[in-house]
């Protein structure tokens, strides 16, 4: 082991040394040396699981024992992490940071994940971002001469790394490319951590993409030694864990229980919710994404158990986003605020702690509803909704009914698709896009829905059925439109172009690709597309 070649490609120039430090490159390497192998094998056991599924999902009977044990709960929840009612996601850009940290939130989210195209550049310039925000150092420029600074109040900060799915190929041990979740979690442990710890606060995560407690016994594990190897007291760290696919909707419990002495409780994360509905039950065909609400049977089961799960266990639950991108006109504006607010108020209705938003304008709104609901207290954990009976079969609950699509509907899916994937290609993970901050997980709900609508022939309601060919001439005349009207650059072309080939080939495929970003990342950002290699290092093992 020790004589394996540790590269990295990309640049290491400049500020991005003081990130990619010898010791900083040493610990991601370690973390990647004592977990890559587990983590390399509960991905095969995900796609097994996929693959051998001959019934319906169910509650686990080996962990029966854990679901049935009253006796624990999750750690206590930390000072800065127990007010939660309102919090902000966003990817850890310059000023976007600023923007985020100056919105009065109670928590900011910064997203490696789904709201972040990983080009190296965004992945090494998020990380030094983050310390500088803690080291009262980050300001911007906009072109326009205007000046964004951190004010006095910052919000509590957590991070969420790329999923465990997703590779980070500019660092490579032996040729293998790392983790991107041991990456993104071991660069800011290692440079921003103790910062946090001195500030009175600490490294708290967000967990995407989990599909089994085992995974996150795994993450547990990388906290024990992450903690060990780096001086920092156990328990420490905190971290919210995403419930945002079917399978680990079935193991709430089990996935507090492993994280237990980390856990800062779960979240509702809806629209990547709805994409592992598609991919586990592709033959039961969902209506468009707008009439798929949190009030359609199994969503709300869902979100009730969430909630029920969590205050059993002594956690926070954390509501859905709220996407919106406030208009400037008035009308409108005031149109999209009011749905915003009644969202939140069901939210809060259910017992939830807390929410998410997308956008600074949207700070007020979420904190109004909390805070008419909550009053003085943090949250209400105290509310145990007893009331709640969910059973596996409330969690599969998609009603087979006949389902037509509109033109509308479908051409919104292909122009949402097609223009996020260019803008993600062009190093964008945030969108604003028909009004809503829209990012990965937006697009990959619009191109599964694409997937299952042609896979099944959905019947459109102009009498035609979905097919590959339509989808196509939509594609190709979404691009005219984009060409006539002279919005295309060369390098606008060329994102425009490769998403179209992209979305082609994912749409032709038997089964339903797992995710759109990997084989994106694989083919146009892992060699230095996005972001031009130029330097090399290599550090001896």
């Amino acid at each position: 082991m020790g004589a394996e070649e540790i590269t990295i490609t990309g640049t290491t120039a400049g500020r991005y040394s003081e990130i990619l430090t010898p010791e900083a490159v040493e610990f991601i390497v370690a973390l990647d040396r004592e977990f890559g192998a587990r983590r390399v094998q509960l991905l095969e056991r995900r796609r097994r699981r996929r693959a051998t599924r001959t019934t319906d999902l169910d509650f686990l009977t080996s962990t029966q024992h854990i679901r049935d044990d009253l006796s624990w709960q999750v750690a206590p929840a930390v000072p800065d992490l127990t007010d939660r009612r309102v919090e902000i996601t966003g990817p850890p850009e310059r000023k976007m940071t600023i923007n985020a940290l100056n919105s009065g939130a109670k928590v900011w989210m910064a997203d490696f994940e789904d709201a972040t195209s990983p080009t190296w550049d965004n992945v090494i310039l998020g990380q030094l971002n983050l310390r500088d925000a803690l080291d009262g150092e980050l300001d911007y420029t906009a072109p326009d001469g205007r000046r964004y600074e951190i004010g006095a109040q910052m919000p509590t900060i957590m991070v969420r790394p790329r999923g465990w799915h997703l590779p980070e190929c500019h660092l490579r041990i032996g040729g293998r490319a790392v983790s991107a979740s041991l990456f993104d979690f071991g660069l800011y442990l290692f440079h921003s951590g103790q910062r946090q710890i001195a500030r009175g606060s600490g490294p708290y995560f967000y967990l995407p993409k989990l599909e089994s407690h085992l995974e996150a016994r795994l993450w547990n594990d990388v906290f024990v030694f992450a903690q060990e190897y780096l001086g920092i007291p156990r328990g420490t760290i905190r971290a919210t864990v995403l419930i945002e696919t079917i399978n680990a909707a079935f193991e709430m419990e089990e996935i507090l229980y492993e994280l237990r002495e980390h856990s800062a409780g779960l979240n509702a994360g809806r629209w990547d919710y709805l994409f592992s509905m598609i991919k586990n039950r592709p033959d039961v065909v969902l209506p468009e994404r707008s009439q798929v609400t949190m009030t359609a049977p199994f969503m709300r089961a869902y979100t009730e158990l969430l909630v029920k799960t969590c205050h059993k266990r002594g956690a926070h639950a954390i509501g859905g986003m709220a996407a919106v991108v406030p208009s400037r006109d008035p009308v409108a504006a005031k149109r999209a605020l009011n749905q915003v607010r009644q969202d939140k108020r069901r939210e809060v209705g259910d017992g939830f702690d807390g929410s998410w938003v997308a956008h600074p304008g949207l700070v007020e709104t979420c904190r109004e509803v909390f805070d008419q609901w909550l009053g003085d207290e943090p949250h209400q954990i105290v509310r145990r909704r007893d009331d709640v009976r969910v059973t596996a079969a409330d969690l599969l609950d998609v009603k087979a009914s006949a389902v037509t699509v509109s033109e509308v509907a479908l051409r919104t899916n292909v122009s949402v698709a097609l223009r996020y994937i260019a803008a993600w290609l062009g190093g964008r993970g945030a969108v604003a896009l028909g009004g809503l901050m829209e990012d990965a997980a937006t697009a990959e709900i619009c191109r599964a829905q694409l997937w299952q609508w042609i896979s099944t022939g959905t019947p459109t309601d102009y009498g035609v059925p979905v097919t590959a060919g339509l989808v196509t001439r939509m594609l190709r005349e979404e691009l005219d439109v984009l060409s006539e009207t002279g919005a295309l650059d060369e390098e606008g072309a060329r994102c425009f172009g490769q998403a179209r080939t992209l979305l082609t080939v994912l749409l032709s495929e038997r089964t339903c690709p797992e995710f759109l970003t990997l084989p994106a990342y694989l083919r146009h950002l892992s060699g230095g597309v996005a972001a031009p290699v130029t330097a090399q290092a290599t550090v001896a093992a």
